[in-house]
């Protein structure tokens, strides 16, 4: 099957930054989505960013000329550089990711999150 492994969340101040990673692992054959959905508390996930095949990108408005996101295809992997922290960007982070299997089977890959807490 696919994994998604992800890395990169902690505590940090209000203006500080994070950099997370994703990097998907299993029986491959190619990645269609990728990205990362957030969920703070009470709340509903909602998307940060995906960059898609042909590298198409959206990020949620919140995030914009903060966060960069991009993918090496080759590895399967995904970082999201996020810079200017703000209380309210604390939540879970998920990677995301639309795989293509070996199998033909499309699947719908959630990572286990990463807690992000910008905090003063």
């Amino acid at each position: 099957q696919v994994t998604l492994v992800e890395s990169g969340g902690g505590l940090v101040q209000p203006g500080g930054s994070l950099r997370l990673s994703c990097a998907a692992s299993g029986s491959i054959l190619s990645i269609n989505v990728m990205g990362w959905y957030r969920q703070a508390p009470g709340k509903e996930r909602e998307l940060v960013a995906n960059i898609v095949s042909g590298g198409s990108i959206e990020y949620a408005d919140s995030v914009k000329g903060r966060f960069t996101i991009s993918r090496d295809n080759s590895k399967n992997t995904v970082v999201l550089p996020m810079n200017s922290l703000k209380p309210e960007d604390t939540a879970v982070f998920y990677c995301y990711a639309v795989a293509l299997s070996t199998n033909s089977r499309t699947l719908r890959v959630w990572g286990q999150g990463t807690v992000v807490t910008v905090s003063s």
